[in-house]
């Protein structure tokens, strides 16, 4: 499917070059002289390099067709994490590098969306908000309410974030998967 060069999105997976690249940063820039552009931050799938490249509105590229399979997390053995397929129940393994930063806020049975690209899993895509216990929090230092103040705090799975103060250690309580920031409570 071709799409504008301005309608680019971080974490679109794109057919470019006859590599499939995942778009890590972008940014729209409008020169005072000429059009304005897309300045594109992409990173091969397959390889690992990086590609630094400009679309202008006029340019199209194509977007890679992926099939989205609802999956569980199941275990973790050594670098690559076990998925189980929700329909036919058939396992894929999956490398850590895949994952990335992610990787921490899977839990046991946790529902995810893998993306598949001819039949191989090239994107696991995890739930916006995941909740979790804390299991020590910081104390709160007198004189700091006149602003919004947050304190340090670690997760059940070792993640430190920051808190507000009035959340102690024993708190469910819900993060953002994407920058791993604090939500809510549970």
């Amino acid at each position: 499917m071709k799409i504008s060069g301005v309608d680019i999105r971080p974490g679109m997976i794109l057919d470019y070059n006859g590599k499939l690249w995942r778009v890590a940063k972008i940014q729209h820039t409008q020169p005072g002289k000429g059009g304005a552009y897309m300045q594109v931050e992409m990173k091969c799938i397959t390889d690992g390099t990086k590609l630094n490249e400009r679309f202008r509105s006029a340019d199209t590229v194509e977007k890679a067709q992926l099939e989205a399979r609802p999956m569980q997390y199941l275990f973790a053995e050594g670098s690559n994490f076990t998925f189980m397929d929700n329909t036919n129940y058939e396992q894929v393994a999956i490398a850590e590098e895949m994952l990335g930063d992610q990787a921490v806020w899977l839990t046991e049975n946790m529902e995810v969306m893998v993306e598949f690209y001819n039949d191989a899993p090239i994107a696991v895509n995890l739930p916006d908000k995941v909740t979790f216990e804390v299991v020590e929090a910081d104390a709160v230092v007198k004189g700091q309410t006149a602003s919004s103040s947050y304190k340090p705090a670690k997760l059940a799975n070792g993640v430190r974030v920051q808190v507000p103060p009035h959340i102690g250690a024993g708190t469910m309580i819900v993060v953002n998967t994407a920058d791993g920031s604090f939500a809510g409570r549970a």
